[in-house]
């Protein structure tokens, strides 16, 4: 499947993130995540070599064990990375639910 847009992927990368178990534990890899990266830039670069094994990790176990899929990090590297910076966005404003909401509108 070709994408073209972020807003092309993004339906298929929410189904790929149904459980709100897995969506959560990719919150806590993301928020884990950032202060090592902040960190890295600023202090000591080596450091950006433990960012991925905390962003990735929990987000990886949530797509094995509870959705139970391929992450799709690994066919769409980029713009799975986008779209978990935006689906953090929405789960830290709230706006997740609303969103949820907008899609399955758009399915029917």
């Amino acid at each position: 499947m070709e994408f073209k847009s972020m807003e092309e992927f993004w339906p298929f990368y929410m189904k790929q993130h149904s459980k709100p178990a897995t969506r959560r534990l990719h919150f806590i890899s993301t928020l884990l995540s950032l202060p090592i990266l902040i960190y890295a830039l600023v202090f000591n670069w080596l450091f950006l070599f433990i960012v991925p094994f905390t962003s990735y990790g929990l987000a990886w176990y949530s797509h094995f064990y509870i959705e139970k899929n391929i992450p799709a990090t690994f066919d769409y590297p980029l713009w799975s990375l986008l779209c978990d910076f935006k689906m953090f966005g929405f789960m830290l404003t709230g706006q997740m639910d609303k969103e949820l909401k907008r899609l399955r509108k758009r399915q029917v």
